[in-house]
């Protein structure tokens, strides 16, 4: 890990986070390497932001300089999914009360990139939203993401409303923030994930 970078990103020097990106990628670091840096910087602010040291601001700054990096790392990271040979269909969204959409984004892409079709239902996703969007494609996998604490109760009440609807087969994933086994248990998710491609070595599993 680049503690330049997650440096970089923290203290928002938004040009210096792109040059290391960019210098990282020309001494042979693995891009997926750099987007899991980013998320670790990412962690480090959104934990500041719950404990009032950080701020709305900051956070679209953050946001903005983690887009500039994923836009220019996409080329590298290849294309796995060509048309029609999707490996299955993965239902992703911010839990309702939530409305960051950075890390959601970057499991979006990779798991596109990996042969997955993503139905991202973007932010501040109400559990009957996730429960119908599963019935209408009949996917077999959820993410649910959430950046703040206040996340988990909304996490929890989505897993108990897939499976107050049947849908006992639906396998599905937590992340972001502090997620962790104790969060994972607290939800009744089946697994939790701490970069995007522990969301894709779920899903192959899973599919």
């Amino acid at each position: 890990m680049s503690q330049s970078l997650v440096n970089a990103i923290i203290a928002m020097r938004e040009e210096d986070a792109l040059k290391i990106t960019k210098e990282l990628i020309e001494q042979g670091t693995d891009p997926f390497e750099v987007l899991a840096t980013c998320g670790t910087a990412m962690e480090t602010i959104g934990d500041r932001f719950e404990k009032g040291e950080a701020f709305i601001p900051e956070l679209i700054l953050a946001g903005e300089m983690l887009k500039q990096i994923t836009d220019f790392l996409k080329p590298l990271l290849g294309d796995g999914k060509q048309a029609g040979d999707a490996l299955g269909t993965f239902v992703l969204g911010t839990v309702e009360g939530d409305i960051h959409d950075i890390a959601k984004d970057i499991v979006a892409f990779v798991l596109e990139i990996n042969g997955f079709n993503v139905v991202d239902l973007g932010v501040d996703v109400p559990p009957a939203k996730f429960v119908e969007t599963v019935k209408e494609t009949g996917a077999k996998i959820v993410g649910l993401s959430g950046f703040l604490t206040m996340a988990y109760e909304p996490m929890k009440l989505t897993v108990e409303a897939l499976k107050d609807a049947g849908l006992d087969d639906v396998k599905v994933i937590i992340g972001g923030g502090q997620v962790d086994d104790q969060i994972r248990e607290y939800t009744g998710a089946d697994a939790f994930g701490t970069d995007a491609m522990t969301a894709v070595k779920y899903a192959k599993q899973w599919n």
